[in-house]
């Protein structure tokens, strides 16, 4: 169990207790109210105001459903945080090239030839305003991780978590009926700014599909930050994500994993020590070899 702000121990989180936790440990709830969205073609849904908050976790109860069998039925659902609030677009309902996160909850497959995941597929992109998603590749070549999940006419209620927080983009989701947060995207090395708007669409295409985003509630973590980070302007930061490769180098790769992490203090650690052992291996065999020589010349004396 973890409380706000903490470094979270466990995958599998309980989310009632989790969301109480969040309440009694001084989080501001910015949004409470019920929102709806019925969408057969592609509707959007914005936040009135910008977030200042430098570390923030979204909850997000919704439900996608239709009497559409097998793969007729489509497209889903996605949650922003964005420089602009939302304008009809092509990807899920929002423009692209847009500036921010994206999380993508995607019900209907259009890469025939990615066969090694199963949808729907829940996946996020940060975008610096320069990247398009792919639709016919699913947006693989600009996800940076992800999960399948089972989200489509559930006969219970259905959440996502997003959580970013000391550079560190956490995705959860309760879809099972289980009362406990499952891990989808955990990637480290996100930059996001403040002052952006929250919001949330739908889109379908030629299929259709309901999408209901029932509620979102946007909650304030408490974190400390160093006195170096609290005199940036949060406002001015790209979004960016660190130590990844390009996204034309990722179209090919089967997983649609792209993104890496920076090396904590015991992987430096760990690779300094194989070094030095490395090193003191090398020294050892050196010495050895170089005894026997000194040895074999004497022989020949």
């Amino acid at each position: 169990m973890e409380g706000c702000g903490r470094q979270r121990k466990s995958v599998l989180l309980h989310r009632e207790q989790k969301e109480k936790e969040l309440a009694e440990s001084n989080v501001i709830v910015i949004e409470r109210s019920e929102l709806h969205i019925r969408s057969h073609f592609s509707v959007y849904i914005n936040f009135l105001q910008p977030c200042y908050l430098k570390d923030w976790e979204m909850h997000v109860q919704f439900k996608v459903h239709g009497s559409g069998k097998k793969n007729l039925h489509g497209d889903g659902i996605a949650v922003w945080y964005t420089k602009d609030r939302l304008h009809p677009g092509p990807v899920f309902g929002n423009q692209d090239q847009f500036h921010g996160l994206a999380i993508f909850l995607d019900t209907f497959r259009n890469d025939l030839h990615g066969m090694d995941r199963s949808f729907p597929f829940i996946s996020a992109m940060v975008n610096n305003g320069t990247v398009s998603y792919d639709h016919g590749k699913d947006g693989r070549s600009s996800e940076l991780g992800g999960c399948s999940a089972d989200i489509r006419n559930r006969d219970f209620e259905t959440y996502l978590a997003i959580r970013y927080s000391r550079g560190r983009l956490t995705v959860m989701v309760d879809v099972d009926d289980k009362n406990e947060w499952k891990e989808c995207i955990d990637i480290g090395g996100v930059r996001l700014p403040t002052g952006y708007f929250f919001g949330a669409s739908a889109a379908t295409g030629d299929l259709s599909d309901n999408h209901d985003i029932i509620s979102m509630k946007l909650y304030q973590l408490m974190v400390d930050h160093t006195q170096e980070e609290e005199n940036l302007d949060w406002t001015k930061i790209e979004p960016s994500v660190s130590f990844f490769r390009s996204p034309k180098d990722n179209i090919d790769d089967p997983t649609g994993n792209f993104r890496g992490t920076a090396l904590t203090g015991w992987k430096v650690f760990l690779l300094l020590l194989c070094a030095l052992l490395g090193i003191i291996v090398c020294a050892v065999v050196g010495a050895v070899v170089f005894q026997k020589r000194q040895e074999r010349n004497k022989r020949f004396y």
